[in-house]
This record gives C-alpha cells, structure tokens and sequence, in this order.
C-alpha cells in the first residue's frame, strides 16, 4: 500500500527499506521502516500529513509520534496487530543512508558519512551526570525520579560496556550481547522496592 502511494506521489523521487528489515526478513516482532524522498520544493512535511490520512484510514493505523532527525521526519505508527511502522521523509538533496541497515528501492541516493556512535567521553559525562541526578533525588525523598535517572545510568554505563566490546551501543541493541559477568555486575543496578 504505502509503495503505492510513493507511486502515485509525484513530489516523491526515492525510497528505500531501513533497519532490521533492509539487510534481512526480520522476525515477527520486526517493525517495518520506510523512507523517501521528497523532491525539494516541496514540503516534507505536506506530503507526510497527506499519507498520514490515507495510512490511518486505510490501513486502521494510529500515530504514535514524529521524531526530526536532521533533515529528516519520521512519523511512527501503531498497525494492527502490533505491528510498528516507521515512515520517514527527506529533502531529495539530502537523501541517503544514515547506517548500513539502508536498501534502495527506486530513484537515487546520495552518499553521505554515516554518523558516529557516541564517544566514550560522552556516553561517561552522561552516567556521571545521571548518577549525580539520582543520588540528589534519593537525598529529596524524590524515589521514583531517581528510579528514572538510575535506569538511565545505568544504560550509559552498558553503552560503554558495549563501545569496548565494538557492539552497538543504540538503543540498547548490544546490551544482551554483553557477556555474562557484565549482566551479573548490573544485576544489582537494578532498582528494587
């Protein structure tokens, strides 16, 4: 349906499968991720409400949120069934993959370097800075607020479990990767009543 509706766009020059499902056919649990090209000129953003409105009468799906990201606008949707779909628009100009999880499906792409991971450094200053958040809010009495900033700390430092180990550090994708010592030194970083 959505391949479609890029068909049927001419203001859409490009599109191509990222994540998981563009270097493999996934599993069930497996969200779906689109993204196209908008010819410049025209505005992104014109073009992700007109397919909002046939995606959620068509396919009974429901917006969940929009995330910029750089040039780029990804709209998530929840499908029946559970199934997450991920649309993304950005200018022509600036088309192209942000990671090697990126296949081409029609028209062009431009080459671009990909990001780079967090540093070290940084993924650091973020663990200290939110271990220090949690410790004032224990001090206020503020539990479930240091919950927050625990759990979040705890993520950083994983992250940098994982940088050392060369695993991706993303949204946690590495973490069960980690070998089993590093799990059972984090087990009791987990909040408990």
């Amino acid at each position: 349906f959505v391949l479609g509706l890029a068909e049927a766009d001419s203001r859409v020059t490009a599109g191509a499968v990222v994540g998981s499902l563009a270097l493999s056919d996934g599993d069930r649990w497996s969200d779906l991720d689109l993204t196209f090209a908008v010819a410049d000129g025209f505005s992104m953003f014109d073009v992700l409400d007109d397919w909002t409105r046939q995606i959620v009468t068509e396919l009974d799906a429901a917006h969940l949120f929009d995330l910029p990201s750089g040039p780029s606008i990804y709209r998530v949707f929840l499908l029946p069934g559970s199934l997450q779909f991920d649309l993304s628009f950005t200018p022509a100009s600036k088309f192209g993959a942000s990671g090697p999880k990126f296949k081409l499906l029609f028209g062009n792409a431009i080459e671009k370097p990909f990001p780079q991971p967090p540093s070290a450094y940084e993924l650091f200053g973020y663990a200290v800075h939110h271990i220090l958040r949690a410790r004032f809010c224990i001090e206020r009495g503020r539990f479930w607020q240091a919950e927050y900033w625990i759990s979040s700390a705890r993520d950083y430092t994983l992250s940098l479990a994982c940088r050392r180990r060369g695993l991706s550090t993303a949204n946690g994708r590495g973490f069960d990767d980690l070998p089993a010592e590093v799990h059972e030194a984090f087990r009791s970083s987990l909040v408990t009543s």
